[in-house]
């Protein structure tokens, strides 16, 4: 089965991230709606998303493994990453099978509404780690690498480990909101709702952006092109779209 990864002490805490992402866009024609999914599927192909979850792995101060990325067609992107903890020292060759339980993975999921002229970009991105690691940390940074409108996350610590006296550990870290973690310089740009439940370490917070320049919404439009019920009629359907997708169901 070849060579293991020699484990310094034993940390039975699995701390896990799930954060997603939703960027909307105004697209007039199909044409443009085309256009857009294949602009963002560019700008945030294999390459790019192995470059920001490799820039997330050093921020929380562990080694990547091993990457495993792929493009798809019509649209869409994986990474995966399986990485080590700084504590963690390779004896002899690496080999896949027996790798830590730490990984960090993202998808990409482009796509459009047939009636509103919306396209929407979604971004998940998954940080599972044992031990110290925690991924909070680099929150700021996932909402600065993409055009974030809506933001939904979740952090759960499952498992336990022990002090030098047996005593069971099931939280090593201080957690009373996930928005701790942001800058509130991001947060007073966002209308954000916390749900937690302390009792099962589980912590969710979800992030709405406050103002719409209309111009950062459209795609190859200038907003002085449109008439003013025009552009009325899509401040209110990008309005109801970040909205329905905050709330998580059918609203309008």
């Amino acid at each position: 089965m070849g060579d293991k990864l020699r484990l310094y002490g034993f940390n039975n805490l699995t701390k896990a991230l799930s954060f997603n992402i939703y960027d909307v866009c105004y697209a007039k024609s199909a044409r443009e709606q085309r256009d857009y999914i294949a602009y963002i599927d560019e700008q945030y192909n294999s390459e790019r998303l192995t470059s920001i979850l490799t820039n997330l792995t050093d921020m929380i101060g562990a080694r990547v493994l091993n990457i495993a990325k792929q493009d798809y067609e019509p649209q869409g992107a994986s990474v995966a990453i399986l990485i080590a903890e700084s504590s963690m020292v390779p004896a002899g060759k690496t080999q896949l099978a027996h790798l830590d339980k730490s990984h960090v993975t993202v998808h990409t999921y482009p796509e459009y509404h047939p009636e509103t002229s919306l396209a929407t970009f979604r971004v998940d991105i998954d940080v599972a780690t044992c031990g110290e690691i925690t991924p909070l940390s680099t929150l700021d940074y996932l909402i600065g690498s993409f055009d974030s409108d809506i933001i939904t996350m979740d952090y759960r610590v499952r498992g336990f480990t022990r002090d030098l006296s047996g005593k069971k550990l099931f939280m090593d870290h201080s957690v009373t909101s996930i928005q701790d973690y942001i800058n509130p310089d991001t947060l007073r740009r966002y209308d954000a709702v916390d749900i937690n439940v302390y009792g099962a370490n589980l912590f969710h917070t979800k992030m709405m952006v406050k103002e719409i320049d209309l111009q950062n919404y459209l795609f190859k439009t200038d907003v002085y092109e449109l008439p003013p019920r025009t552009r009325l009629e899509i401040m209110n359907n990008l309005r109801r779209e970040m909205i329905e997708i905050f709330s998580g169901r059918n609203i309008y």
